[in-house]
């Protein structure tokens, strides 16, 4: 017993030594230090400095600083025939790199920590073997110019890969040019963005070098049918218009699971993470947008990511260089908000998904030259994929015939797991022509550890009695295992009653509760129904005259909602279960 009792311990010791020690690595430390951070969108990564009117000033980075921000990100498009040269030797402009050095020492002026990139290099993503030597010499030229510069200056390789840079290739990319860089730069924190257009569910396909100075970037913009609604650069944003952000458990469950592959890569392979890109379009609805902003801000900081927000003074931003004003709610939202309680909802199932006698409905469609077969096990659904053709929708796992109504709020979550870690899309959408997704496409990592993936989205579209649960699987050869498969609709609940005659009507004693609660004398309700904050049902209780109480004995501790109903009456009252 006790040389169990030591084994334990000395575990014990040994993980907090190692998590202590990861912690104090280079790049985890500077992590820390770069906190909260905002882009300077708009404005360098244009083709033109003022092509796109939103030219940098001099004042920016003073603001950002008076503001509490620690760190700025710099998108800079540096493929521009007057930046630099396209043909060998690629000579980048030495007035472009004078223009970059002041921007840079004006981030110094105001104490702020600075990130530099290559942003829109359109050639490399459609061409990259015939661009990867100027790739490669631009970065040996950016590194050299500025290997003296205080560890404030930061690199990053190149914004949300994509086309023909795939992710194998991306993998050999980041790590030629991170060669280039620490010849001059062995020590300087560089950040490695993620292919696939830098979403989480490129993440899989990483290959790290063997590095303790890189910091791990992703960007996230989920639900994308509300941060881009009504964006001129989306096809089909405008149908978006109106999509509301309205935190509930569910919101929020979408976040954690969008980011439990993503966590559990960074714990293993000793990376920190700084989320590059976050942000909602200005058209979003102002308190969507400040909902939105102010969950996922103090999120990251939970999970102790930094972050720069998408964007200062564009289509994005939290100020105005015409009015010289701020979004004053959006600046809140991402340096003073703290979190509150999500919003309530109540959960209605509309389709689970039942394996234990067959497909339930089930069907793998192939297209591409692609192939596969679909069996069932032990109420799991198991997916093996022998060819998976050149396109992730060659290979689609269906389900049809889900009824969704316009402006209805949904749910949809599901249990996965693969033979290898891989990515995957999935999506609620049309099925037929066009075969659009309703509730966007949702890029999803699946482990070899079976987890619960959830997503939650209004539906925009009319209504839809035929709709269809997707899973694009297409491109690898591994296959996936499925189960608990659940739709839901979800209705807010109200929580707060406005009217002074509130209390008179609603009386319950004692709350908190341990056992029975009481009604008032002539209470006027018929039933009640107990839901946790999650919206789930606990039980529905008869209420009369005679019997103007219900038991709570057997229900676990927590918060409730107690929804109480009669003849053209209903009302709600949270209730503490001690």
């Amino acid at each position: 017993m006790l040389k169990t009792t030591l084994l334990l311990i000395a575990s014990i010791c040994i993980g907090s030594f190692t998590l202590l020690a990861q912690n104090r690595l280079p790049a985890f430390e500077m992590n820390e230090r770069l906190g909260r951070g905002i882009n300077m969108g708009n404005s360098f990564e244009a083709p033109s400095e003022t092509e796109w009117g939103n030219p940098w000033k001099p004042e920016y980075f003073k603001i950002i600083s008076q503001l509490g921000f620690k760190h700025v990100r710099l998108p800079v498009r540096w493929e521009p025939i007057d930046r630099g040269m396209a043909s060998s030797p690629y000579t980048v402009s030495p007035s472009f790199l004078y223009r970059i050095k002041q921007v840079i020492d004006s981030a110094f002026k105001y104490n702020l920590h600075i990130i530099i990139n290559m942003h829109h290099h359109e050639a490399l993503y459609e061409d990259p073997a015939a661009q990867k030597a100027r790739f490669l010499s631009q970065w040996c030229q950016i590194a050299d110019h500025f290997k003296n510069y205080p560890d404030k200056l930061l690199f990053e390789v190149l914004n949300e890969p994509h086309g023909n840079l795939t992710p194998t290739l991306w993998n050999e990319y980041f790590a030629d040019a991170l060669k280039e860089i620490r010849k001059t730069n062995p020590t300087r924190i560089v950040l490695m963005g993620v292919a696939e257009y830098g979403g989480l569910s490129g993440i899989v396909h990483l290959v790290l070098p063997n590095d303790e100075y890189i910091i791990l970037s992703p960007h996230y913009y989920n639900p994308f049918n509300f941060t881009h609604q009504g964006a001129e650069w989306v096809a089909g944003a405008n149908m978006w218009l109106g999509t509301e952000w309205l935190d509930t458990e569910a919101d929020r469950e979408t976040v954690a699971s969008d980011f439990n592959y993503a966590l559990q890569f960074s714990t293993v392979n000793h990376i920190p993470i700084h989320i590059g890109e976050f942000g909602a379009y200005g058209k979003a609805d102002y308190e969507s947008r400040s909902r939105w902003t102010t969950f996922l801000s103090r999120w990251f900081e939970e999970k102790k990511m930094s972050w720069a927000y998408w964007e200062f003074s564009a289509g994005f931003g939290i100020y105005n260089p015409t009015t010289k004003t701020f979004a004053t709610a959006l600046t809140d939202a991402l340096l003073n908000n703290k979190l509150s309680d999500p919003t309530a909802v109540i959960a209605t199932p509309i389709y689970t998904g039942d394996f234990s006698s067959g497909s339930d409905g089930w069907f793998l469609a192939t297209q591409g030259g692609a192939s596969g077969t679909h069996t069932i096990s032990a109420g799991k659904l198991n997916v093996s994929i022998s060819h998976g053709g050149t396109e992730m929708w060659h290979i689609q796992l269906v389900k049809n015939n889900i009824a969704l109504h316009k402006d209805k709020l949904y749910r949809i979550s599901f249990k996965a797991k693969a033979a290898a870690d891989r990515s995957a899309t999935f999506y609620a959408g049309r099925a037929g022509s066009p075969w659009d997704a309703y509730s966007g496409y949702n890029g999803i990592s699946i482990g070899t550890q079976e987890s619960k993936h959830v997503f939650s989205f209004t539906m925009k579209a009319s209504t839809d009695l035929t709709s269809r649960l997707v899973f694009d699987l297409g491109k690898s050869t591994t296959g996936i295992t499925l189960s608990e498969v659940n739709v839901e609709e979800l209705k807010i609940m109200i929580t707060k009653v406005e009217g002074k005659d509130f209390e008179s009507r609603v009386k319950v004693y004692p709350n908190p509760v341990t056992q029975i609660l009481y009604f008032k004398e002539q209470h006027q309700y018929l039933e009640a129904q107990l839901y946790d904050m999650k919206g789930r049902l606990w039980e529905t209780f008869s209420i009369t005259q005679e019997t103007p109480s219900i038991s709570l004995e057997t229900i676990p501790r927590g918060l409730y909602i107690l929804k109480l109903s009669g003849v053209d009456l209903n009302n709600t009252i949270k209730i503490i279960k001690e």
